[in-house]
């Protein structure tokens, strides 16, 4: 139904010195959802993620977020009001421990110095540890960021993000450097923490994708080219057209 739409953008197009990131770019994202988006390097992935949280402003056409529009609004005022993106590489507080990183995303203190000299509430005590629980840290709370596998700096900063509370969470390729059974396991975070959250995620891993269980949009020249399950995209004659039929490079 209308009311559900969370985010969508109408007729995008971003323009660089006369090429074209982005055009004439469609797309609706459901309150709640799990949406995948894949393409060939070129494709637009990062500007559309540029065009959402206000780090490009597109050449014409409207971003719309809870129905108002984000064109032309500053980064950290989208951020404010509900969208977070998680970059390709983990940003985590490295010298600190789990817990202190969770702390930092939980806190409402300007500084950092300022949450080191406060305790946190009771609340915030069961909100942390129920985010290490839902990304399977709690055995490493104390352990210092800078000590985790990689896959582990994905899943805390997953945790960071989800602290947050955006309304939309915007994954960057989470899976790039991951050994397969952290990439299966970042797929099950993902679809577990759906429906409550609404989350989009950018990724060339296809065996993730596929694990992921959710509609897939494929962008190509910085549109649209289809949209679907992982099993429709990949019999969709103008995917393979593009693709040169190599249906397993999607």
């Amino acid at each position: 139904m209308k009311e559900d739409i969370l985010l969508k953008l109408e007729n995008v197009s971003v323009s660089f010195e006369g090429f074209l990131a982005l055009n004439n770019l469609n797309l609706s994202l459901q309150k709640g959802e799990l949406r995948a988006v894949i393409g060939p390097n070129g494709a637009g992935k990062t500007t559309f993620l540029d065009v959402i949280t206000g780090k490009v402003k597109p050449s014409k056409g409207n971003v719309l977020f809870k129905g108002t529009s984000l064109v032309g609004k500053k980064e950290h005022k989208i951020a404010r009001i509900g969208v977070g993106r998680k970059f390709q590489s983990p940003r985590v507080f490295e010298n600190l421990t789990v817990n202190e990183n969770l702390e930092i995303s939980l806190s409402q203190f300007s500084s950092t110095i300022k949450l080191i000299a406060s305790k946190p509430s009771k609340n915030k005590l069961v909100e942390l540890e129920k985010l290490l629980k839902i990304v399977n840290l709690s055995e490493q709370s104390e352990v210092k960021a800078g000590s985790l596998s990689h896959g582990q700096k994905q899943w805390l900063e997953i945790a960071m993000l989800l602290g947050q509370k955006p309304s939309l969470m915007l994954i960057d390729e989470p899976v790039a450097g991951l050994t397969d059974e952290e990439t299966e396991l970042t797929a099950d975070l993902l679809k577990s923490i759906s429906g409550d959250n609404t989350v989009l995620v950018i990724d060339h891993d296809m065996e993730f994708i596929r694990r992921l269980e959710s509609n897939v949009t494929v962008l190509n020249q910085g549109s649209v080219l289809c949209e679907g399950s992982m099993d429709e995209i990949q019999r969709d004659p103008n995917v393979i057209e593009v693709y040169l039929g190599k249906q397993e490079d999607l």
